[in-house]
């Protein structure tokens, strides 16, 4: 497997060498690129680019250096979008329109299936993926002038989907709020996932939304286990605040739920009951599993990490995943990319179907409201009188 990074060093000849190996060239170890508070350990080129780059040792690597306390900051960037509703046609999927005010994220989570996006903006989906965020300052107005238009139909508008709406640096930009304060305006009905208690920020938004059955809340819970959060996921809020963050939404009348997503299979999978447990004494009223997906970039970047941080375990973990994903690290067909396929596949949605029911969760199919909407009163054209 090849990764890239620029500290690295040559491996101590074995004094049991035989004479043949002896005049082999020595073996180049690469060491991960470890920041503090970042989750990525590489940056790797993007898919797009036309060179590729190759780690070697130069000589310049400091013994130890690995072990120091390395930062990195995160750098903003400005993203032009004419429009900032996308739409799908994915039958994976239960929406056709979402909005992601950020592209990035700073939450860091290294399995997160946005990253190789970050190709398209010229950027590595490794640690670029995490410190450079494209943001959209104009989102606002954008957004407001799109639901004037008589060509919008309203339909349930996902938020947070490809990136989170509440990483860290929303507390600064506060884009998110502003968008949200434009659909809670005209009403317009909104499905939010996100992993940052920051959102209790926005309780008095989305409690008003509720009573008029508005907005749901998605809480993405990987993990009950703290130290592997902060592995998997080093910037996002603690499993635990996620959970507090759900249970004070439910006490505002918000409608909540989680997802566990992704189950990576013999790493997090023996949580699952666990994780669903703890979604229904938070208020939950619905859970859900995904498959861990490794598309492009990540079928790289994903193996590197398990064998910085659980080296005993890697091979094992892809494995598993090769047998629900057809021999690969990943498949994309519809219907099948979510869950995998296979006799693990099986097994874990056999348990997901019995927790589920013993719990009382997703009794109930909700349906966002669409009949309230009123397009903004200040949109691209005054009225004539």
């Amino acid at each position: 497997m090849k990764t890239q990074q620029t500290d690295n060093q040559t491996s101590p000849r074995s004094e049991a060498a035989s004479d043949e190996c002896a005049h082999e060239e020595p073996v180049t170890v690469v060491r991960p690129l470890l920041f503090r508070g970042r989750g990525a350990t590489q940056r790797p080129d993007g898919r797009f680019e036309s060179q590729r780059r190759e780690a070697f040792d130069d000589g310049w690597a400091r013994p130890n250096e690995e072990e120091e306390d390395r930062t990195l900051p995160t750098e903003l960037i400005i993203d032009t979008a004419k429009s900032v509703i996308t739409r799908n046609d994915s039958p994976d999927i239960s929406f056709s329109l979402s909005i992601n005010p950020y592209r990035g994220c700073e939450h860091g989570c290294i399995y997160c299936f946005a990253r190789p996006t970050h190709s398209y903006l010229g950027f590595s989906p490794g640690l670029d993926f995490e410190t450079k965020i494209a943001y959209k300052p104009d989102a606002v107005a954008i957004l407001r002038n799109e639901l004037a238009k008589k060509s919008h139909r309203c339909s349930p508008i996902a938020l947070g989907i490809n990136t989170d709406g509440w990483q860290p640096i929303e507390r600064k930009l506060r884009l998110t709020r502003g968008l949200l304060e434009v659909l809670a305006e005209c009403r317009h009905p909104v499905a939010i996932v996100t992993k940052n208690s920051l959102i209790e920020r926005d309780i008095d938004l989305l409690a008003d939304m509720a009573r008029d059955n508005l907005v749901k809340v998605m809480f993405s819970v990987t993990t009950l286990d703290r130290e592997l959060a902060r592995r998997m996921e080093p910037r996002a809020a603690t499993p635990l605040r996620r959970l507090e963050a759900m249970r004070a939404l439910h006490t505002a009348g918000v409608p909540v739920g989680a997802l566990f997503a992704p189950l990576i299979p013999a790493l997090n999978d023996h949580e699952m009951e666990a994780v669903f447990s703890a979604v229904k004494d938070c208020g939950g009223e619905s859970a859900h599993y995904t498959l861990l997906r490794l598309p492009h970039e990540l079928s790289d970047m994903f193996p590197a990490w398990l064998q910085t941080h659980y080296p005993g375990r890697a091979s094992h973990v892809m494995s598993i995943i090769r047998q629900m994903r057809g021999g690969k690290d990943y498949d994309s067909s519809f219907g099948t990319r979510m869950t995998g396929e296979g006799i693990f596949a099986e097994m874990y949605a056999k348990r997901a179907r019995l927790a589920l029911e013993k719990l009382g969760l997703n009794q109930v199919r909700r349906e966002l409201n669409t009949q309230a909407f009123k397009p903004p009163r200040d949109g691209p054209q005054m009225s004539l009188f």
